[in-house]
């Protein structure tokens, strides 16, 4: 299973924020030591008492260890298809929304703590990272299954396996975060006070397509859904020599039609590609560019 296209095309927050994960942990995590992991921590009285921005934001982004970089930088990759999905405007505002609540809910179990002053949250993107295990789990089929040992897997599998990893590397400090981060992706499923609608300022959502590295797409803005009939239109107009009789994958299918195309006009596409995601996502990205 793969999020869409390789590389970081039609996704450009999501590129923006995995260079600041990775330069942030290199420079304040990696290099900090062995004590970068209580540095970068908050506390209680990091957010409500000594109001340390900065340390709020080198915690937002930067891992405190390299296994940690690894997992969460292959999650942030692959969850790049909600980018995709829902738009670089409103991915925007998911990222925000997961963000302020999960922090809010994380101090307040901090509250009840009488050692205010004790580091009892890893840093990282927590947040984000399993927030975007509410739609995964809702909204990416499974295309795949098989067995190993007896044992049921699916291709979301490595997905899952890689979560758990995270939730559990740093134990208590680390599953607090992911657990409030999967509870702020459910209130940002349940459109609560109509959140899913809100979009950010034009000048805003652009700011990361400018401070991002030039990708090999000069789209920045996601796939809407596609009707069959503009699903047609592309295909007759995309002049490479297809033959007729390929079949195009369910597991191709089902991963444009969680990018957010329709289904028959994926198909469509699929048939002329010659199955290949790549060259039917550009020829329904061209379809929408119309």
């Amino acid at each position: 299973m793969n999020g869409g296209p390789s590389g970081f095309n039609n996704a450009p927050v999501t590129r923006a924020f995995v260079i600041t994960s990775v330069l942030f942990t290199v420079f304040f995590g990696i290099r900090g030591g062995g004590g970068s992991s209580s540095k970068l921590a908050l506390s209680y009285q990091d957010v409500f008492e000594k109001f340390r921005i900065w340390k709020l934001i080198k915690s937002s982004f930067a891992f405190s260890s390299t296994p940690e970089l690894l997992f969460g930088v292959y999650l942030l990759y692959y969850f790049r298809v909600f980018e995709r999905q829902i738009g670089s405007n409103k991915h925007s505002v998911f990222i925000l929304f997961s963000g302020f609540v999960s922090l809010i809910l994380q101090t307040i179990v901090l509250s009840l703590f009488k050692d205010t002053s004790a580091n009892l949250l890893t840093s990282g993107p927590y947040a984000l990272i399993f927030a975007s295990f509410v739609p995964f789990y809702l909204d990416i089929p499974v295309s795949k299954r098989f067995n190993v040992f007896g044992l049921h897997f699916s291709d979301k599998s490595f997905i899952y396996l890689a979560g758990v990893q995270l939730l559990l590397s740093s134990w208590k400090r680390s599953m607090l975060p992911g657990i409030c981060g999967i509870i702020a992706g459910s209130l940002y499923r349940l459109n609560i006070f109509g959140i899913r609608k809100a979009k950010l300022p034009w000048f805003i959502a652009s700011f990361f397509s400018r401070m991002s590295l030039p990708s090999s797409s000069s789209h920045s803005q996601a796939p809407r859904r596609t009707s069959p009939s503009l699903g047609r239109q592309a295909v007759r107009s995309y002049q490479a020599p297809i033959p007729p009789s390929i079949e195009p994958s369910e597991e191709a299918i089902a991963t444009l039609v969680s990018m957010g195309f329709d289904q028959n006009a994926a198909r469509q596409a699929l048939v002329h590609a010659r199955n290949d995601v790549n060259a039917a996502t550009n020829i329904l990205l061209e379809a929408h560019s119309h």
